[in-house]
């Protein structure tokens, strides 16, 4: 026995292995019996046996009959003759017929594994069960046996070089076959090896060096007695049990753990190892697990750990007994601590750990580089670095790095670091990686829910186990999202790492179920945070992350760029220019803008955003309803954010600003819009910008839904606080605004600048425009979009809110409504918004493109009548073709609109503004004087330029707008401000059906003339009265006696120029005139008219000379007032000559005297 104290801790289970067995063709095995003489058994054909028996129990004296402590080293018992069958003894007879089948009494051997694999509750007599004792005893304490082994090894042994070197005599060549006995291919061999593992494994006395080195430790747990004495032999194997959970306890510092020897580690570690391929020689779990295995694993055949992996695979099953779940836990976790504890891992895997190095590190302890996540991690690098591993090991590594996410408790670091996590959080989750999943749960609540070193660990086991390489790794995702990936992920082969980008990609869609929405974001939350969880990114990327971020291998670790900072290298990085250089590779670029799109899906996704963003999430965004929503509240609330916060958010929407497509849930709510109409700039793998300038051009297309329409609208109104934000923008114009809008940061502010500068520029008439041509491109497009919704303008959005409220708050946003509305109710508005509005008219006036309304609903009547017009003179082109035939009702109703507004005041007219500049301050200065610079005249100056335009005193370029102004204006009576204002009552009282005529063509203004007497208020009826003296000087300012009188003005007036008056007078001449016959209508309108002008000259007398000759030069009789003037002046001169001589002659009589 002293030989077998030698045995090295690799080989601490068999040294002892000495059995005297030889398995013949026939099956036949020739044994010792345990005999009192020393008598050599005659040896059959090809064999030579030496053998040894020991005494039965009943030939032996009482102390040898009672092993005690020092048992293994009993002295050697007496000798019998040979052929002694365990069958003849009487103390076992019993037992044998009733447990035994009769065709096995003749092979000892036989008999003594029927024996003791009975279950434990089978009584056996205490006599046999010494007797079996003895024998098994017997067995493996002979220094011949190695003789057997010889013989019936000796093309084994040399086939095995270690086996061979082997010296003879010292105990040490059967401990070698049964540690090589995965290369043992002769049947025979294998056959005998099996047969002596199965004995030793029986009882923990029989092993080799175990009760030498384990002894103490057993008496200091409690594991059980280590005599026979009335202890059932088949519980021996709980002994084993007893000390490997004692292994366990220790490595997970558990409470009352106590610390177990190293020489005993390694023999209870041995002693697993070389029970790893049959789960016979694992006597406690082979009693635990018996009815489980004929329930679960009956087909399944024995031996190289199949049993093992089976049960293991069923270890959660409901009808799986919890004994046997126990002891298949402690096994797992023995695995966990080594390996090779898993026969089939060990033997799979030991070429490539050879290869790749991964049990070769000096400087690592043996015990960390023997455990099961060492050997994860060094053969997963492998495999992520392009080397190959084989499949059968990648197969092993699967099952393991399942079993890892499936049952937390086999990592000790987790069951140690995380125990109050789980108690406070996690009880009662602890199968099919539930516990697991909620420990990641709640480690997305930061410090104040878990622990530091708890998240260190589990950070470590996601990485062990690689579940983002294969998503079947974590059985808790596999169950909840079995449905999903059926649906939406068919189209992928199971197993590939685009899975769960695929389930990414349609999170929070309708095909996504609640319980895989949540296992996805726990899982997604620690893969976010490492990029070296997601393979394919890993893959793509690595030879950039190393040549830009300076990263070493997969499973190493930098503390000058850890994990987590990674991919944020690599992002700033993907957008940067040619210019700019050190750009990433195409494919590496695409997997950051993938990687870019999930993370935008929830802000937990954004290790950096969710860091510096946590208290500003919970004081602004804390009540966000919809998942996804939360940068989009830090956007919303971006003045207000901490300085750090701000940044990373500010960065993130430049981002989104170049590349929108990563906000993947407005990328599916637009999905119909951009595959109507922005298909084009959506399929380029780089975007600049683009798609969202479709989107914004597309926003209110039939098409388009409410939550693309809510999500563009909110990416612009983003942008409108830093013009950094719109990537287009700031491409074009950053050079223009570090120029002439330096320190200015708002968008709206820098589009202002820029766009007064541009305006400056043009009315100067400057040879060179400071702002490029590129960036006045692009300037225009900004101002188009802001025109689109008030929001965008936050100066008048802020300045309009309370009148929004008050009088549009059923006018949604958007398409410029609000917008409409306020114009409409203009003179209802506060003052500081009649101003904001009113500057608003006037640039859009100058600029009609700036009108949102007018160019969306006249669009195709733009390009129908002013395809060659300038922009600017837009509006002017569809009022020259207002009243075509073609004209679109409601781009005509829009134009009308437009002219009732331009109407009101001079300054939002501006070609009348330009014509009239001279005779505006020269003829209204008194209106001028009243006015103010942020309020309408109410068309004050264009009445007066009426006036003077009666007066015939205009300029030609002032006189012709303003007649077109009077041709228009007679034709509705909307068009006249100052009309409108005094004669409102008037309209609704005397000419209600003709206001409420869909089509105006001067029937108000008829009306009113016609009811002139009927005028009570004296401001309309100065108004009608000047309708009337307006008529006089140009007949198409009176559109029903135009009308009337067209055919008689062709016939009688056609040579004579309009205007002046001058068609009108021919109408009187020839009304006058007998020998004229006029058209019945036109006669009975122009008798009308010289009624009207009679009662309008005796109403509103000439207010000075220079009016009274204009009423007689517009009076249809100025012939007669002239002649009659004229004769009063000739007879004034004669008198005159009369009275000069008559007191000529009286003076000179005077001086006479």
């Amino acid at each position: 026995m002293a030989d077998c104290l030698r045995v090295t801790p690799l080989l601490l289970l068999t040294c002892m292995l000495s059995s005297a067995q030889l398995l013949r063709g026939d099956n036949t095995v020739v044994e010792n019996p345990p005999n009192a003489g020393a008598e050599k058994l005659p040896e059959p054909a090809g064999a030579a046996v030496a053998a040894a028996g020991a005494g039965s129990p009943a030939e032996r004296s009482p102390a040898e009959r009672s092993p005690g402590a020092g048992a293994v080293a009993a002295s050697p018992p007496r000798r019998r003759a040979a052929g002694w069958r365990l069958a003849e003894e009487a103390a076992c007879r019993d037992d044998l017929s009733r447990l035994c089948p009769r065709h096995s009494w003749g092979n000892n051997l036989a008999l003594l594994e029927c024996l003791q694999d009975k279950k434990e509750e089978t009584e056996i007599a205490a006599e046999c069960n010494h007797l079996l004792w003895n024998y098994k005893l017997n067995l493996t304490t002979d220094p011949k046996v190695e003789s057997v082994a010889v013989e019936v090894c000796k093309t084994t042994i040399s086939e095995i070089k270690e086996c061979a070197a082997e010296e003879l005599g010292k105990g040490f060549l059967v401990s070698c076959l049964v540690d090589h006995r995965g290369n043992v291919t002769d049947y025979q061999c294998n056959q005998y090896i099996t047969k002596m593992t199965s004995i030793i494994f029986s009882d923990y006395r029989l092993i080799c060096g175990f009760m030498d080195k384990c002894r103490e430790d057993i008496n200091a747990l409690h594991c059980g007695s280590i005599s026979t004495g009335e202890k059932d032999v088949h519980s021996q194997g709980e002994v084993i049990a007893c000390l490997e959970k004692g292994l366990v306890q220790e490595a997970e510092e558990q409470p009352g753990a106590r610390h177990i020897s190293g020489e005993c580690k390694k023999a209870i570690m041995r002693v697993a190892e070389l029970s790893s391929d049959d789960f016979h020689l694992d006597r406690y779990l082979y009693f635990a697990c018996r009815e489980d295995r004929e329930r679960f694993c009956e087909k399944t055949l024995a031996g190289e750990g199949r049993v093992y992996k089976c049960l293991f695979n069923h270890k959660f099953e409901e009808a799986m007994s919890e004994r046997c779940r126990e002891a298949l836990t402690t096994r797992q976790k023995l695995i966990a601590q080594d390996y090779k504890v898993s026969y089939s891992l060990a033997k799979a895997c030991k070429s490539d750990l050879r290869k790749y190095q991964c049990s070769v590190d000096m400087n690592m302890p043996r015990a960390r580089e023997a455990r099961l996540s060492y050997l994860l991690l060094c053969l997963e690098s492998a495999a992520h670095g392009g080397h190959l591993v084989s499949g059968e090991c990648q197969g092993e590594m699967m099952d393991y790095r399942r079993m890892l996410m499936e049952d937390f408790s086999l990592s000790p670091e987790i069951v140690l670091n995380c125990r109050r996590e789980i108690e406070d959080h996690c009880s009662g989750l602890h199968r099919k990686g539930r516990t697991l999943h909620c420990l990641m749960r709640i480690g997305q609540g930061g410090r104040e829910v878990i622990e530091p070193n708890c998240m260190k660990s589990l950070q470590a086991l996601i990485q062990e186990a690689d579940p983002g390489a294969d998503y079947r790794i974590d059985r808790a995702l596999n169950e909840a999202c079995e449905s999903v990936i059926q649906t939406a992920c068919k189209h992928i082969r199971s197993g590939d790492p685009m899975i769960l980008s695929c389930l990414m990609e349609h999170l929070y869609t309708e095909k996504m179920v609640e319980d895989c929405e949540q296992r996805l974001l726990e899982l997604q939350y620690f893969i976010a945070r490492d990029w070296k969880l997601d393979p394919v990114l890993y893959k793509k990327c690595q030879g950039d992350a190393a040549r830009l971020c300076h990263t070493h291998g997969w499973n190493e670790t930098n503390e000058m760029m850890p994990p987590g900072a990674i991919f944020s290298c690599l992002y700033r990085h993907a957008y940067r220019t040619v210019e700019q250089g050190r750009r990433l590779s195409r494919d590496c670029k695409v997997e950051v803008q993938r990687i870019l799109h999930q993370r935008a899906l929830d802000v937990k996704l954004d290790p950096e955003l969710q860091r510096r963003c946590m208290s500003d999430l919970g004081k602004w965004c804390s009540e966000k309803p919809e998942a996804g929503q939360e940068l989009e509240c830090l956007q919303d609330h971006l003045e207000d954010l901490a300085s750090d916060c701000r940044d990373v958010v500010g960065n993130l929407t430049v981002l989104e600003s170049e590349d929108i497509q990563i906000e993947a849930l407005l990328m599916r709510a637009c999905e119909p819009v951009i595959q109507g109409y922005c298909h084009e700039v959506a399929d380029n793998q780089i975007d600049t910008g683009d798609l969202m300038e479709c989107l914004v051009q597309n926003k209110h297309q039939k098409e388009m839904n409410d939550k693309c329409a809510v999500g563009v609208t909110h990416f612009q109104l983003i942008q409108v606080k830093d013009f950094r934000f719109s990537y287009k923008f700031k491409t074009a114009c950053k050079e223009d605004v570090l120029k002439l809008c330096p320190n200015i940061k708002k968008k709206v502010d820098v589009v202002i600048c820029l766009s007064t500068t541009v305006r400056n520029d043009t009315l100067q008439d400057a040879k060179e425009q400071r702002v490029s041509v590129k960036c006045r491109k692009q300037l225009r497009v900004e101002e188009v979009e802001m025109s689109e919704d008030i929001r965008l303008e936050p100066e008048l959005y802020d300045s309009c809110k309370q009148d929004i409220t008050r009088l549009c708050q059923n006018v949604a946003f958007g398409n410029a409504q609000v917008i409409e509305c306020l114009k409409e109710n203009k003179r209802h508005l506060t003052q500081r918004c009649h101003q904001r509005i009113f500057k608003l008219q006037e640039v859009e006036m100058v600029d009609p493109e700036l009108d949102y309304q007018l160019m969306k609903v006249c669009k195709h009547m733009i390009r129908r009548f002013c395809t060659e017009a300038e922009g600017k003179n837009v509006l002017q082109c569809l009022k020259q073709n207002k009243n075509s035939e073609m004209m679109d009702p409601k781009c005509k109703q829009m134009i009308t609109k437009r002219q009732i507004t331009q109407n009101t005041d001079y300054r939002l007219n501006p070609v009348l503004r330009k014509a009239c500049k001279a005779d505006i301050p020269k003829f209204c200065q008194n209106v001028l004087h009243k006015a103010t610079a942020d309020t309408e005249l109410e068309g004050q100056v264009i009445s007066c330029l009426k006036l003077k335009y009666a007066d015939q005193r205009l300029s030609p370029d002032c006189e012709d707008q303003i007649r077109v102004i009077l041709q228009e204006a007679a034709l509705d009576y909307r068009l006249d401000p100052q009309l409108q204002i005094h004669c409102t009552q008037e309209i609704s009282s005397l000419c209600p059906e003709e206001a409420a005529a869909q089509e105006q063509t001067g029937q108000v203004e008829e009306c009113l003339k016609v009811n002139l007497l009927k005028i009570k208020q004296e401001e309309c009826k100065k108004e009608v009265l000047n309708m009337l003296k307006e008529s006089k000087a140009d007949i198409f300012v009176d559109p029903v006696l135009h009308t009337a009188c067209a055919l008689d003005i062709k016939h009688h007036c056609a040579a004579i120029p309009p205007g002046k008056g001058r068609q009108m007078s021919c109408l009187m001449e020839a009304l006058q005139d007998k020998r004229v016959r006029l058209q019945p209508e036109c006669k009975k309108r122009l008798n009308d008219r010289i009624e009207m002008w009679s009662y309008a000259a005796k109403v509103a007398p000439a207010e000075g000379f220079s009016d009274l000759a204009m009423q007689v030069m517009t009076s249809p009789s100025k012939h007669y007032i002239l002649s009659v003037i004229g004769a009063g002046v000739a007879l004034l001169f004669l008198v005159g000559m009369l009275c000069g001589r008559f007191t000529k002659r009286v003076t000179q009589e005077l001086k006479d005297r």
